[in-house]
């Protein structure tokens, strides 16, 4: 007589529908709170003096700096300002990075060639490229364009490359044993089994775009969100600073967010992150 070990189906399996709604709800229920408290936590501490009020002012009195910037029409434009030329470094530095960590991916000679190159640019800090660059394109949007989207090209081109010579060699002998040319292999083959990195990646450079972004417009630029942050802290407007960090945050957020959603459309048959492991 054997012994037989039958499992009992959890109640995600046998309610998946039920208990999906339940996670979502879950999930936003904690995503909400944990900035409602840290908001919270903040005006407590400036209304009880365990903060000093002028340096860090409480959240009830950025209202007051955001309808000042609005009613100036400071706040709309610096946004604007920095949101495209994130958008067009990104897109831009995306792109380059996408196309050569594919070409690097796939090719050793290009690897042997080119990767030691690039990883000696890469750990060179970009903000110490900014005079360079400054001295080619001036001191217009193009010089912080370009900087972005050198920054973003590196991080993009790593995970790119990785994910495409991660690809399992199982899945690369099995299209040769179909006679699989060079475009079926890239597109059936390892497109598909490196995207989930790839947008790993992807989400990663977003974040870091808005960083650099941020990080030119304090040194170099008199418009966008980053000046508007270091405006307010040489001219002791703190609020005015604190509403540029609020939206950096906002913005940034968004930016990867809008990256994994469109990461979701190009990965449909991956399960995502949110899924309910039945126990």
């Amino acid at each position: 007589m054997t012994a037989r070990l039958i499992r009992q189906p959890g109640a995600a399996e046998r309610h998946p529908v039920r208990t999906r709604r339940r996670w979502t709800a879950t999930k936003v229920a904690l995503g909400v709170s944990v900035p409602v408290l840290f908001v919270v936590l903040w005006q407590l501490s400036a209304e009880l003096k365990w903060v000093d009020p002028f340096l860090y002012p409480p959240p009830s009195r950025l209202g007051h700096g955001i309808a000042t910037l609005w009613e100036e029409g400071r706040l709309v434009d610096a946004t604007l300002v920095s949101v495209r030329r994130v958008i067009l470094g990104y897109l831009l530095g995306a792109s380059a990075g996408l196309l050569v960590g594919f070409l690097m991916g796939m090719s050793r000679v290009l690897r042997a060639a080119f990767e030691p190159f690039s990883w000696g640019w890469y750990t060179v800090p970009k903000l110490a490229l900014l005079p360079i660059f400054l001295t080619i394109f001036g001191f217009g949007d193009t010089s912080v364009v370009v900087l972005i989207a050198v920054t973003v090209y590196f991080f993009v081109w790593i995970s790119v490359m990785s994910a495409v010579m991660a690809v399992p060699a199982g899945y690369r002998e099995a299209a040769l044993m179909l006679r699989a040319g060079r475009w079926d292999m890239f597109r059936h083959v390892l497109l598909p089994a490196a995207l989930p990195e790839i947008f790993v990646g992807l989400r990663i450079a977003a974040g870091v775009a808005v960083l650099m972004l941020v990080g030119i417009e304090f040194v170099i630029s008199d418009q966008g969100l980053g000046y508007l942050i270091e405006q307010g802290r040489t001219l002791l407007l703190l609020e005015q600073s604190y509403v540029g960090i609020v939206l950096v945050a906002v913005i940034g957020y968004l930016f990867a967010l809008l990256v994994k959603l469109v990461g979701r459309l190009f990965i449909r048959w991956r399960a995502d992150d949110d899924a309910i492991v039945a126990s």
